[in-house]
């Protein structure tokens, strides 16, 4: 993964299974260049651990993805979007 300089949008997910799905559902509704990343947040505790949180990373250097959308987007996997 790219350095986190390069890092346009992030997705935080409740579970591993519902980033896995956000993901590939982003890349296809989206038409994404580079599929985004599902990395577990390090400071979550373990993966099964009822805090733990993970996160989809989205490259968008182009900057053709809306804020809102992703928004949207996100709560559907009862998620939330932040930018570094």
């Amino acid at each position: 993964m790219a350095g986190v300089s390069d890092v346009r949008h992030l997705l935080v997910l409740p579970d591993r299974e519902a980033a896995e799905e956000a993901a590939e559902a982003l890349g296809e509704r989206f038409a994404l260049a580079e599929e985004p990343h599902v990395v577990r947040d390090a400071l979550a505790g373990e993966d099964d651990a009822e805090d733990a949180q993970w996160l989809v990373v989205l490259r968008d250097e182009e900057e053709r993805l809306d804020p809102g959308e992703l928004d949207e987007f996100a709560a559907r996997w009862d998620g939330w979007r932040e930018e570094p």
